[in-house]
């Protein structure tokens, strides 16, 4: 028997905006509130095989880095290309003592939590 990973619940002070943001960087949609909690996925909904996304609001700030951070993959341009699109919708550079010398680029959203965008390019699916 195993688990199949559905959700991915982040703590934040701003769910909607992030929820915006999120949507935006991968194609989601908004699929649901609970109080001030936002749920986002494919436009598929709930169960899917990708996992759906709850910006859970919290009072406390972030202190550390996550210690889990989301690794992104180009679907229809180029690296370079990505990260433009993304600094634009409001990501910026973060420094988690990466050397310069990395293959990935390491990002924060709006509000600082981290994640990484690789080189590959996938295809959509």
């Amino acid at each position: 028997m195993s688990c199949h990973l559905s959700e991915l619940v982040l703590n934040c002070h701003n769910p909607e905006m992030l929820s915006r943001f999120w949507c935006e960087v991968l194609g989601y949609v908004e699929l649901g509130r609970d109080g001030n909690d936002i749920e986002i996925g494919p436009e598929s909904g709930f169960g899917g095989p990708a996992p759906t996304i709850v910006f859970a609001l919290v009072v406390e700030k972030k202190t550390a880095p996550l210690r889990l951070h989301l690794d992104l993959n180009p679907v229809d341009r180029g690296q370079d290309a990505e990260l433009d699109r993304l600094l634009a919708l409001g990501a910026r550079p973060a420094d988690v003592g990466q050397t310069g010398e990395e293959s990935w680029h390491v990002l924060a959203d709006p509000e600082g939590n981290e994640f990484c965008l690789l080189r590959r390019r996938l295809s959509r699916q």
